[in-house]
C-alpha cells in the first residue's frame, strides 16, 4: 500500500456522527452491538464476506465509531445471504443479520442504496406488488426486477422462464387478498411506528420491507 492510499483510509473525527450509534443501539436487540469483542467470528463464517468491502465485524466497529456514511455506502449488508451463521456463531449473542436488515432499511430509507442493485430493486417492487393486491407474482416481480437493473439480461431468461410456464411452475396470473383494508390499516400503523422511530420516513414512501 503505497502513501497515497494510506492517506485515503485515515478516517477524521470530523467524519463521525455519534447520533447514528445511538439510534442503531437504541433496540434492545441492537444494543447488544455495543457488547461486541471484534472477535471475527462473524467474519471468518460468513459465506460470503470475501465479496464485502467491508466485513460484518468491521461494519459492527463503524456503526460503534459513528462512521454513519461508510456503513450505509458500503456493499456489504446487501451481499448479506441471511443464512445466519454469524449470529449463531457470536459468543456474545448478538443479531448480526438483524442489524443487517436494519442497515438496509436506513440506506433505502436515505436514499443512499445502490439504485440498480438487484437485491434493494427487488425489495421495493417486492413491497409494491404486496401493498397493492397483498400478494406477490413471482413471473411478475421477476420481469419488473430485469427492467430496472438488467433488460437485457431478461432476453437471456426468456427460454427458462418458458419452460418453468408450461410445465406450472410459472403463473402469469397474479392473485389476491379478500379484504385489502385490513392490509392497508396494519401498514399505516407499521408507518406510525417507522415515524416515531425515525423521525418522519415511512415505509411505505421508501419501500422498506426489509
Amino acid at each position: 500500500m503505497n502513501v497515497k492510499q494510506r492517506w485515503k483510509n485515515i478516517k477524521y473525527e470530523s467524519a463521525v456522527d455519534p447520533e447514528f450509534t445511538a439510534e442503531m443501539t437504541s433496540t434492545p436487540s441492537e444494543h447488544k452491538i455495543l457488547d461486541c469483542i471484534q472477535c471475527g467470528t462473524c467474519s471468518g463464517t460468513c459465506p460470503v464476506s470475501h465479496y464485502m468491502d467491508l466485513t460484518p465485524r468491521k461494519i459492527i466497529a463503524m456503526i460503534r465509531a459513528g462512521f454513519k456514511q461508510e456503513v450505509l455506502t458500503s456493499v456489504t449488508t446487501w451481499l448479506c445471504a441471511s443464512c445466519y451463521s454469524c449470529t449463531v456463531e457470536c459468543p456474545q449473542e448478538i443479531k448480526i443479520t438483524d442489524v443487517m436488515y436494519s442497515l438496509k432499511r436506513r440506506a433505502i430509507r436515505e436514499g443512499v442504496y445502490p439504485k440498480r442493485f438487484p437485491i434493494s430493486v427487488l425489495a421495493q417492487e417486492f413491497y409494491k406488488s404486496v401493498m397493492k393486491s397483498g400478494r406477490n407474482n413471482e413471473a411478475r416481480l421477476t420481469v419488473r426486477l430485469f427492467m430496472k437493473t438488467n433488460p437485457w439480461r431478461l432476453l437471456g431468461q426468456a427460454t427458462l422462464g418458458f419452460k418453468l410456464w408450461t410445465q406450472g411452475r410459472l403463473r402469469l396470473k397474479s392473485d389476491s387478498i379478500k379484504n385489502k383494508r385490513e392490509l392497508t390499516q396494519l401498514m399505516r400503523a407499521l408507518d406510525m411506528e417507522m415515524q416515531k422511530r425515525h423521525g418522519g420516513s415511512t415505509a411505505a414512501a421508501t419501500g422498506e420491507v426489509l
